[in-house]
């Protein structure tokens, strides 16, 4: 097939999953943040790929990864341990098995553990995968100072010529990185710096999940916004105005030797 016509099909594919009432109205709402089309087609995600999808959360983007995958591809999904020592990583746990319990949306599915600081174990076999996809954990791995050796277990995973791609809250170019990044934002010049220091080589950036509107200093951090919306009622039109944070888009290869 024609690259063209190859990536327009994906495109429309893609779309189709994404906007389908398979998924709930709670999830479909925030595609207008989350760009979740442009995003996976940016990092260059096809159905035929061994794709990880690291820290799935309640699955927002496995619901649109699953079916996308379900007949050429693999999905592998690196989630909490059952050890965990995080209050809210059973529940979580139990949501992603029980989303991805249905075969018909999703096929087979592979579950490995990655749950800092202390169960990071390897996200899929070594070498054996396209695509690692984070979204919006990098500073919780700051927060348990793990970040060097889960980067490794990506490095670890990929393909050579394998693409690492990362979404994260944006912090301002002024602002002093703290290592822990508490507030939940990061720079984007750290995060490149990290990535690079772990051997991969920088692709590409895009602005798809860029929001202007979001100033970055709130007190409480990037929960302060929605969906946290972490004050409740306090100046809650104002923040459900700004929307979801600024967010980076960054694109990595692991270098072929």
């Amino acid at each position: 097939m024609h690259k063209k016509h190859k990536h327009l099909k994906n495109e429309v594919q893609l779309r189709s999953i994404v906007n389908s009432e398979d998924r709930s109205e709670e999830n479909r709402i925030r595609n207008v943040y989350r760009h979740p089309v442009e995003t996976l087609m940016f990092f260059g995600v096809e159905p035929n790929m061994k794709v990880v999808e690291v820290s799935p959360g309640g699955g927002w983007y496995t619901e649109i990864l699953g079916p996308y995958l379900r007949k050429e591809g693999e999905l592998y999904l690196s989630v909490f341990s059952e050890n965990s020592d995080r209050s809210y990583a059973p529940k979580l746990l139990e949501k992603i098995k029980t989303l991805t319990s249905d075969k018909e949306r999703f096929g087979k599915v592979n579950f490995t553990t990655l749950d800092t600081p202390k169960f990071i174990e390897d996200v899929a076999p070594d070498s054996s995968v396209d695509r690692v996809l984070v979204f919006r954990n990098i500073h919780s791995w700051m927060g348990d100072e793990k970040l060097k050796e889960v980067l490794a277990k990506f490095y670890k995973a990929l393909k050579p010529g394998g693409v690492l791609g990362i979404v994260q809250h944006r912090a301002n170019t002024n602002y002093r990185q703290d290592s822990k990044a508490k507030k939940g934002y990061v720079r984007e010049d750290y995060v490149i710096d990290r990535v690079l220091e772990a051997g991969f080589e920088f692709v590409a950036k895009s602005e798809v999940n860029a929001n202007y509107n979001d100033q970055a200093n709130y007190k409480d951090g990037v929960w302060t916004l929605p969906p946290s919306l972490r004050l409740k009622e306090k100046d809650r039109s104002k923040y459900l105005a700004i929307g979801e944070s600024d967010r980076m888009t960054l694109k990595f290869k692991k270098p072929i030797q």
